[in-house]
């Protein structure tokens, strides 16, 4: 039997080769859209699964006076990882752990660097699983100077020479020196945490000497006992604060825990979180997901159109079947299988199609995804599951449209019992296109979006800059550097910074006193060189910039910008009014005043608003940036003297360089990639849609072939033919409009509201989507009308 039947199935499947073909089609691209959205989604939902144990991040909740509003991030004091670990018996282990930078190191007389170091306390390879190839995973980080390298980098630095017992002077010191304590096996893609070496931290500081309550610059983990009440176990986190910084601590703090598997994706609102390799949003994996059934459903709808289009050729041999003796369920599965059958075979091209598109999707996504079909039992055995399951729910109604035919009137002709649902089809049709149209919306509002960010005036000119990572060690040259940069004509201005705009800027506390008592409040802070404003072209609104000649300004002198200005300034008061108060930061001169207010500037990404800053002339000291503004558009010849420049004075270490318009481009990568993988669904969704419209059109003039040879002989021209078809369809298109609209409008407010500086909703943006889907239909609706129109009448009625 089930021999006959995939026979039979098969014949059809050859025969009606347009029908087939159209079904393969839609059906293969919804399911390659799905495999590789699903392919995605298990990419992102698999970062940091190597860990076995219940581990969670400590983060903080910020809100200092003089913040615009309060910030998680991902931060926590010293203290709090041996504190909590002693007082909360939820608490099995934890580990501390903050950012190392680059560690030069002398192997041979030369110098050599260790980039992207940690430092952190014995208890990190207990915490988390990395495997060690090479040392003794609990005694690596036990001794002050232990240092952990991975794989590769042990072996650029020793190539096959045993790496473990190795020690290496610090650079530019006279004791210092490191030991190779381990060979860690490099750090897989699918971590937050991405290093190449670490640091036993007890070199620097234990728990007993550590530093104090106000070191709120580090990372701690803890492993949670795995049944544990996380509400309850947050409960008591203020009366804990209260017990170590006093009464007034959760006005300022509060305390919160991070799972390890949702670090990398719901991190989104979470500042200064420094380690968290390829950090994307989960509501868009959530959208990517939403969007993939979409187009899966939409194909779906499309088999469904094109079986019932065709349900009319096949009248007759129902008719015939049934006279046969065949039952209706015997009827059900014989299409079924049909329907399973040409379900397969789409599974099979969509294979194809995801081999063959996965290495770009990499590409515009950043990600390194594969596609491991043959050697993933479970991906193969649910790829081919999922295709008999979208197989049989797609088959489901043209099944029981087909098994419906009354035999007696088919076999008289009359094939209209088994096709007065057409309500049905009608409404599969208004919703494919009300998705279609949503996802038109919310393309066009996705990318007003994003290059109203790319293009607002961030109040400073990032255009023509090019910034240079410098170690912190070599700041003191900094002003040799810049000397012999500036003898290239193409070089205009040269300054230097503690941190790099676009990147969250460091918050420390400071104190301000004007007219009134003495304030204590936190900002944003940044060590920059005098020429910093220059560089960046950023306006003064009050008072002067830094003088670069007057040396006594070093550490004494600041210029806030205009959030920080508002925010210390009392009713009655201007901004000039700042000028000459006494203002400093935490550990800098407490006689530094106020010299300058800089008009605002975003230097942050636009999803947050800007905050308060100071910037203080710092001489040559805490710089790890190099910002080299040039007249040229000859960047290969700039990028070469810039080189031979570094290598002159810097040649200890590898220079590396980035435009600083590209680095405020990745601020937006993931909105980026959200919105060209929209863009592309949202034309394969169309592209699907057309294909079921076509369908139903198909379906509508074989219904109407006669009618319509008689309004030709009766004198009925072409275009005329063409409207009288159009128009139910073009009806179903504006049903689809009014639906869709409401729901693009609510669903896009939403994504906006994200962004600290957003577009306005225009109408007219949705006006454009409906008129882009009314376009796309009426030239789908036209051709096959068209087509039907043009069908020489005497071949219609000649049976009449």
């Amino acid at each position: 039997m089930w021999k006959n039947y995939f026979k039979i199935a098969w014949r059809n499947f050859i025969k009606n080769r347009l029908y087939s073909f159209l079904n393969v089609l839609g059906l293969s691209i919804g399911m390659a859209v799905c495999l590789i959205i699903m392919l995605f989604v298990g990419y992102e939902r698999g970062f940091d699964q190597m860990h076995s144990k219940n581990v969670f991040r400590l983060n903080e909740v910020q809100n200092w006076e003089g913040m615009v509003a309060p910030q998680k991030v991902a931060l926590s004091m010293f203290p709090m990882g041996p504190t909590l670990n002693e007082e909360f018996s939820e608490v099995l282990n934890y580990t501390t752990m903050t950012n190392g930078g680059d560690l030069i190191l002398m192997d041979k007389g030369e110098r050599v660097t260790i980039p992207n170091t940690i430092w952190a306390d014995e208890r990190f390879l207990e915490v988390f699983d990395f495997e060690l190839v090479q040392g003794d995973k609990s005694t690596a980080l036990k001794e002050p100077n232990g240092m952990i390298l991975t794989e590769k980098r042990a072996k650029i630095l020793f190539g096959d020479e045993p790496a473990l017992g190795k020690v290496l002077p610090v650079a530019d010191t006279d004791s210092a020196f490191a030991v190779v304590t381990g060979v860690m096996r490099d750090i897989p893609e699918r971590s937050h945490l991405q290093f190449e070496g670490v640091i036993a931290m007890n070199t620097f500081f234990d728990d007993q000497e550590g530093p104090g309550w106000g070191a709120n610059w580090f990372n701690t983990y803890l492993e949670l006992v795995d049944d544990v009440d996380m509400e309850s176990m947050e409960s008591r986190f203020p009366e804990y604060l209260i017990s170590h910084l006093g009464e007034d601590a959760n006005e300022n703090f509060q305390l919160f825990l991070q799972p390890l598997s949702d670090i990398h994706s719901g991190s989104s609102e979470i500042t200064h979180d420094y380690f968290n390799y390829k950090k994307f949003d989960k509501s868009y994996v959530q959208v990517f997901f939403f969007i993939g059934l979409i187009v899966l459903f939409i194909a779906g709808i499309n088999f469904v159109n094109l079986a019932s289009a065709k349900s009319i050729g096949r009248g007759m041999e129902i008719g015939i079947r049934k006279t046969s003796g065949a039952s209706r369920w015997q009827l059900y599965l014989q299409f079924i299988t049909e329907s399973v059958l040409m379900s397969l075979v789409s599974l099979f091209f969509a294979f194809l199609i995801v081999i063959l598109s996965l290495g770009s999707f990499n590409e515009l996504s950043g990600r390194s995804i594969d596609f491991p079909l043959l050697s993933d039992p479970i991906l193969l055995g649910g790829s081919i599951f999922g295709a008999i399951l979208v197989g049989i729910l797609s088959g489901i109604y043209p099944a029981g449209v087909l098994t419906g035919f009354n035999p007696i009137k088919v076999l008289k002709g009359n094939s209209k019992s088994g096709t007065q649902k057409s309500g049905f089809r009608n409404g599969l049709v208004v919703v494919q296109f009300a998705a279609a149209i949503f996802l038109i919306t919310a393309t066009f509002f996705a990318n007003r979006q994003l290059k109203f960010m790319q293009q607002r005036d961030l109040g400073f000119s990032k255009e023509q800059v090019i910034v240079l990572p410098l170690n912190n060690s070599y700041s003191d040259r900094f002003t040799t550097l810049k000397q012999v940069l500036l003898s290239f004509s193409k070089v205009e201005q040269v300054t230097a910074s503690g941190q790099r705009l676009g990147n969250n800027l460091h918050q420390t506390s400071a104190s301000y006193r004007g007219s009134g008592e003495e304030r204590s409040l936190a900002t944003s802070q940044i060590a920059v060189d005098p020429g910093f404003l220059d560089v960046y072209e950023m306006e003064l609104v009050a008072g002067r910039n830094f003088d670069p000649e007057n040396e006594s300004e070093i550490g004494r002198t600041y210029i806030i910008n205009e959030s920080l200005a508002h925010e210390l300034l009392e009713d009655d008061e201007k901004v000039e009014d700042l000028i000459g108060a006494n203002f400093y930061i935490f550990g800098t001169d407490s006689t530094a005043s106020i010299i300058g207010v800089a008009k605002d500037f975003n230097f942050n990404s636009l999803h947050h608003k800007i905050e308060t800053l100071a910037m203080f002339n710092s001489g040559n000291q805490g710089f790890s940036e190099i910002s080299i503004r040039t007249s040229s558009d000859d960047f290969a010849q700039t990028i070469g003297h810039i080189q031979a420049s570094w290598d002159k004075v810097i040649p200890e270490q590898p220079m590396e360089y980035e435009f600083l318009d590209d680095h405020f481009a990745e601020l937006y990568q993931a909105d980026q990639t959200l919105e060209t993988i929209v863009s592309l669904l949202t034309g394969l969704s169309i592209l699907v849609s057309c294909l079921g419209l076509f369908g139903l059109v198909s379906f509508a003039t074989e219904q109407r072939v006669k009618e319509i040879g008689i309004r030709k002989v009766l004198g009925a021209s072409v275009l005329g033919v063409v409207s009288l078809i159009s128009g139910d369809f073009i009806k179903l298109i504006f049903i689809s409009i009014l639906i869709a609209v409401p729901i693009s409008w609510f669903v896009v407010k939403e994504w906006v509201n994200d962004f600290a500086y957003q577009i306005e909703l225009d109408w007219w943006v949705f006006v454009l989507a409906a008129l882009s889907a009314i376009v796309v239909a009426l030239f789908t609706i036209s051709t096959q009308a068209t087509k039907a129109a043009l069908i020489n009448p005497a071949k219609t009625l000649k049976s009449e």
